[in-house]
């Protein structure tokens, strides 16, 4: 059997996130602990209690997402009937793609959470910057995307960013230009396109700053080699060979399309046949589903599903 272990990026935060997991699990609490430690503020109570103002924000979510993934990780990999679960592939979603590496074992925790914060930080600094914003559109295949960001931008940055899986893909861009895109979308055959909650306009050339930012202190973190577990690149869906591609591909990251649902469908090619998504929510589960309704794919979200995992193992 191939595994692969999925991890989602933002948008996948929810008050409450990782706090049954911490009480029922000692190795997820202290995942937290070590959390606080590392940032300085107590990032356990934002996950636990919110507010939803305070979690949702893009310095918050990010560091909280990754912290909530890896507390379930690590209840996985210390627990005696699931411990011998182990992946071949770690992939993650956009900031997803950190705690894959970490759980590749190519980034240590530490390291993972600082770069997470760092870019949170990054990217809402050059969101208040530029005004940017994101839009989600359902229903439409990549060249009629194509056309209606080209009919609304009207020489206004406005391109397609996140490849999600058939039938969902975001764009981003100004705000003028994503106001257009809704307005415009149902004549395209859209079958709904939807402002998303965001700061800016994330994996474009409005996040050039924070692309600067992030490469300076990924560069001075300690990256691994690459080896037995493979990691594919959002950018291009490559394995990671070397940690200079990490870096780079981390970096380009910020301001280039996410082709997620290119990555699975190589796992997929290559004959993954177990996937689990580690972390809140069940966003990754859901974008599975429409990519490939055969894969299976065990969700690992709460305390009561790692429970359910351990009593079939």
């Amino acid at each position: 059997m191939t595994t692969a272990f999925l991890f989602p990026g933002q948008g996948a935060q929810v008050v409450g996130m990782g706090a049954d997991v911490a009480s029922a699990y000692p190795a997820g609490a202290g995942i937290f602990e070590r959390a606080n430690e590392v940032l300085g503020f107590d990032l356990r109570k934002v996950c636990f209690e919110g507010p939803a103002e305070t979690l949702n924000t893009t310095t918050m979510s990010q560091p909280a997402i990754f912290t909530t993934s890896a507390a379930l990780l690590e209840v996985l990999r210390t627990e005696p009937a699931t411990s011998g679960i182990v992946p071949q592939i770690t992939a993650g979603l956009s900031m997803g793609e950190y705690t894959a590496l970490y759980a590749a074992g190519l980034v240590r925790f530490e390291d993972a959470l600082r770069l997470v914060h760092k870019r949170g930080q990054a990217m809402q600094a050059a969101a208040d910057a530029t005004q940017g914003a994101m839009v989600s559109i359902m229903g439409l295949d990549e060249d009629k995307v194509g056309l209606l960001c080209r009919e609304a931008g009207q020489g206004d940055l406005l391109e397609p960013v996140n490849f999600n899986c058939p039938g969902q893909i975001v764009v981003s861009g100004t705000i003028g230009a994503c106001e257009r895109a809704i307005e415009l979308a149902p004549q395209h055959g859209a079958l709904k396109a939807m402002r998303l909650e965001v700061a800016g306009a994330f994996h474009t050339a409005m996040m050039a700053s924070a692309a600067d930012a992030l490469r300076q202190a990924l560069s001075a973190c300690q990256i691994g080699e690459p080896g037995r577990i493979k990691t594919p690149a959002n950018v291009d869906a490559q394995y990671y060979p070397s940690a200079a591609s990490i870096v780079d591909g981390l970096t380009r990251q910020l301001t280039s399309p996410i082709l997620w649902a290119r990555c699975m469908q190589r796992l997929l090619a290559e004959g993954v046949d177990q996937f689990y998504e580690i972390g809140p929510n069940r966003v990754l589960t859901g974008l599975m589903k429409r990519i490939d309704r055969k894969a299976k794919v065990v969700n690992l979200s709460t305390a009561d599903s790692i429970k359910a995992l351990i009593e079939g193992a």
